[in-house]
Order: structure tokens, then C-alpha cells, then sequence
């Protein structure tokens, strides 16, 4: 299978107006990460309003992003073998019907069924976003594009907390799906009118069904086991016995996709360890961002701030990344992703450690100044890491290359919220509390802070992990460099 060279980009499609295309790429985004962060904010409201608890209301965030996790690289290969356009458009609007499902649903069983619903419309926009971008961009653009994309994710985390916390006053929770309503409109559009037809460069391609279910369901066994454990305790036969079958599913699905003949996910792209590599370490980065929804709990149950006093503060760090993305993207355009990536993960890496040092009495200063590297830190990071991740990929295999970026995301969402949600459960247990387990919402304000600060401690130690893989690849692209600048000399002295 060819390969682009080393920094190399794919030709971008020409079109009249490149920028109001990507504006409709962009408003999808924002929905969706508006969404996302609005719902962290209410999920203590829901565990009140719905008569839920703490490992049931996880459900509303992991019924999401485990069905993006099922169905993105399924998406991402059927984007390079039809139009992107149609299926981004189909996928907007299964988002807005799914979206006023959500704003309707009449208890916490249908939230979570319609919240899936949802994830179907995001995965079918998410799955092709930066191969639309990538297609459309041109190439010394390439970096400032997809840096808009991270600022546009920055943009919907920062206003979705203050947002969600002045709708919840205001309107009830319900107002936080229907919003979608018409944004989306807008941005359905923007994407009829003005994003060009993106035909597959190759044709003659299938589905990958066997590989595509088995990925479902070990990603589904995972995330049942880990939040059962968390109601039913740690040796809980049944979660146990998920986790095993999760197992098994990993293996079966790598053996299912090295023999077919056209699979799901091409596992040689994973021969190339500059693919390999940013793909591991965004995977560790988002399972860190995983541990936002368990900051409302923090500030409502351990330290009593209003909904609006939380909004604000959660506002931080994404406005934070919303500073730092667009410009991280266009610095790796001019002197490459390597350096830029590395330096997000050390800042990072510093604002972890920093809220491993939470209390319940950390004052609303103390908690900006300890938040603002992780912010920074991720926003730093994103973009040069994912045009590092684009410009490796083959142009017939585009879909697959951005939906292998945005999977790396998810599935760090979807295996680090219950597993952020485990090591909590574990550190409160442990620090105190002695009530019903899954119901947080009553323990002591100091077994609280203690379970946040000890979260934030162990993943710390994951950004350790990707800090190392980063400096292995920057050694990795030096040495090829190096050899590609040789090859010529030996060519000329044979």
C-alpha cells in the first residue's frame, strides 16, 4: 500500500468557498461538543430530577460515545467508498431529529436510548470531519484548518458549562439537547449550499461487518463491567466476567480484521509507529479528559457551588485550549508537530499534577490556577498530533485516517469514563464513606475532594506514558529524515 511521503499532504479538492465548507464541518463540531459539555455539567441535576444514581447517570455520556467508538471506523471506511458530503449531511440530521428526542425523553432509560440515537448522527459527521477538512484545505493549510477544528471543540466545551448552568436555571435540562435544534438547522445549511460533492478516490471497496460487531460488543462488555464494579464492588462476579469477555473480544476482533480481505480497520497503518504512535498517546490524552464529569460532583457535593458558580469554572480550562489550539495548528504548519505535541503533554502532564493537590477548600483561584495548564496543555497538543496522524495516511484511505484520529478520541472518552468513574469510586470508598456505593451525592465533602485530587494523581502517571511515546517518535521522523536526506548521496556516490 503506498504512502505519502514524509510531511507529505493530500492534494486538496478545489472549491469556490473552502472556508464557508468548513464553516459547516466547524457548526457540527461545536453542536457536538456543546453537547457533551452541557451534559456533564447537569449530570448532578439528573441524578436528582431522573431518581438515578451515580453509575446509572454515567450512562447518558457513555451510551454516546460508546456508540461513536461501534460505529466511527465503520463510517470512516464508508467514506472512502461513497460521498463524504451525503453521508455527513444524513448523519447532521439523524443528530437533530436525536437531539429533540433527548429535549423530549420522559425518564432516564429513554435518555440514555435516545443519547445513543445521537451518537449515531455524531459518528456519521465525526467519523469524516478532518478527511473533509483535510480534502478540502490546501496543503500548506493544512494545520491551521485542522487547528480550527480544535479551536471549534475548544469554543463548545468553553461555552457549554455556563451555558448549561444559566439553561438549567432557567428552563429545566431539557433546554440543553433542544438547543441543538437550531444550530443545526444553520449548519444543514451551510453544508448543502456550499461543501462540494467528495466522490471516494477509489472505488470497488466493502463493509467490514464481522469486524464492526465484534468491536461493539468488546467495547460494550467493557463499559458494563467497569460501571457495574462500581455499584456492585470490585469482585463482582458479572462485571468480572464482562471484563473477560471484553478480552476476548479484542483479540478476536484483531484476528478478525488481519484476515479479511477488505477489513474495518487496516491494521497496516499500524506498521508505521509515526501512525502508531500520535494514535496512542492522543488515546491517553483523552482518557485524561475523561475526568471532567466527575468535576461537577466535586464542586456541587464537596466544595456547595451553585450550578452557575460551576459553569464558570469549568469554563476555564477549554477557554484555555480555545487560546492555544488555532495557533499550536498553524506553528506546526511553519516547524513541524513533533516538538509543538511534546511540549502540550509536559504542560499537561504539570496541570494534572497540580489538581492531584485538590481539597474541598481550594478556593475558586486556586482551582483556575492548577486547571489552566491542562487547558493549554490539550490545546497545544491536538492539532500538530492529529496533522502529524493525517499526513502519514494515504489519500485512498482518507475517511479511514480521520476516522482513526477522532476514534482515538473516543475510545479514550469511552474506556476512561468508567474508568475514571472505577478509581474514583475506589479512592472515595477508601477515604471515609461509608454509604450506598454508586451514590456519591452524600458523602463527606472531604472523601470527595480526596477521590478528584487521587484521580488526577493517576493519570499523571498515563501522561508519563505518552510524554515517552512522544519523544520515540520524534526520534523515529529524525531518523527518517536523516535516511531520506542520505539516499540521494548514496545514489550519486554508487
Amino acid at each position: 500500500m503506498s504512502k505519502l511521503p514524509l510531511g507529505a499532504a493530500p492534494a486538496a479538492v478545489p472549491t469556490a468557498s473552502p472556508a464557508l465548507a468548513m464553516l459547516g464541518v466547524n457548526l457540527m463540531v461545536f453542536m457536538a461538543t456543546l453537547d457533551m459539555s452541557i451534559v456533564n455539567v447537569a449530570l448532578p441535576t439528573l441524578v436528582t430530577v431522573l431518581d438515578t444514581d451515580f453509575a446509572a447517570i454515567q450512562w447518558v455520556i457513555l451510551s454516546y460515545v460508546l456508540v461513536i467508538a461501534s460505529l466511527l471506523l465503520l463510517v470512516s471506511r464508508l467514506g472512502d467508498m461513497r460521498d463524504k458530503k451525503r453521508i455527513f449531511s444524513a448523519g447532521l440530521v439523524i443528530f437533530l431529529i436525536a437531539s429533540l428526542c433527548c429535549g423530549l425523553a420522559p425518564s432516564v432509560g429513554w435518555l440514555i436510548a435516545f443519547r445513543a440515537f445521537q451518537g449515531v448522527g455524531a459518528a456519521m459527521t465525526q467519523a469524516l470531519g478532518m478527511a473533509i477538512v483535510t480534502q478540502i484545505a490546501s496543503p500548506s493549510s493544512r494545520g491551521r484548518a485542522l487547528g480550527f477544528i480544535g479551536g471549534t471543540v475548544a469554543m463548545g466545551l468553553m461555552i457549554g458549562p455556563p451555558l448549561g448552568g444559566v439553561l438549567i436555571g432557567f428552563f429545566g435540562w431539557r433546554a440543553l439537547f433542544l438547543l441543538n435544534v437550531p444550530v443545526g438547522i444553520v449548519a444543514l445549511w451551510v453544508v448543502a449550499r456550499r461543501m462540494p460533492a467528495l466522490p471516494p478516490v477509489r472505488t470497488g471497496e466493502r463493509f467490514d461487518v464481522p469486524g464492526a460487531v465484534v468491536a461493539s460488543l468488546t467495547l460494550g462488555a467493557y463499559c458494563l463491567g467497569m460501571t457495574g464494579m462500581q455499584r456492585n464492588g470490585f469482585t463482582d462476579p458479572t462485571s468480572l466476567a464482562l471484563l473477560a469477555v471484553a478480552a476476548a473480544g479484542l483479540a478476536g476482533f484483531i484476528a478478525i480484521e488481519r484476515r479479511a480481505s477488505q477489513p474495518m480497520l487496516d491494521l497496516s497503518l499500524f506498521a508505521n509507529p509515526l501512525v502508531t504512535l500520535p494514535l496512542c498517546m492522543a488515546v491517553l490524552v483523552f482518557i485524561t479528559g475523561a475526568s471532567g464529569f466527575i468535576m461537577p460532583f466535586f464542586f456541587q457535593s464537596a466544595q456547595g457551588r451553585s450550578v452557575t458558580e460551576m459553569g464558570l469554572l469549568m469554563m476555564i480550562l477549554p477557554a484555555s485550549m480555545a487560546v492555544t489550539a488555532p495557533v499550536s495548528g498553524s506553528l506546526a504548519d511553519r516547524f513541524g508537530s513533533r516538538g509543538i505535541s511534546l511540549l502540550g503533554l509536559v504542560v499537561l502532564l504539570g496541570g494534572c499534577l497540580a489538581l492531584g493537590t485538590l481539597t474541598a477548600r481550594t478556593p475558586w483561584w486556586g482551582y483556575l490556577l492548577r486547571t489552566l495548564p491542562v487547558g493549554l496543555g490539550i490545546g497545544i497538543f491536538q492539532a500538530p498530533n492529529n496533522s502529524a496522524i493525517m499526513g502519514q495516511i494515504p489519500p485512498h484511505r482518507l475517511g479511514v485516517g480521520s476516522g482513526l484520529a477522532n476514534y482515538a478520541r473516543v475510545f479514550g472518552q469511552s474506556t476512561g469514563l468508567p474508568l475514571v468513574g472505577t478509581i474514583f469510586s475506589a479512592l472515595v470508598l477508601t477515604s471515609g464513606y461509608t454509604g450506598q456505593r454508586a451514590d456519591f451525592t452524600s458523602a463527606p465533602p472531604d472523601a470527595l475532594a480526596a477521590g478528584v485530587a487521587g484521580v488526577f494523581r493517576w493519570l499523571g502517571a498515563l501522561l508519563v506514558v505518552a510524554i515517552g511515546l512522544a519523544v520515540l517518535a520524534w526520534r523515529v521522523e529524525s531518523r527518517r529524515r536523516a535516511a531520506e536526506a542520505q539516499a540521494p548521496r548514496d545514489q550519486a556516490a554508487g
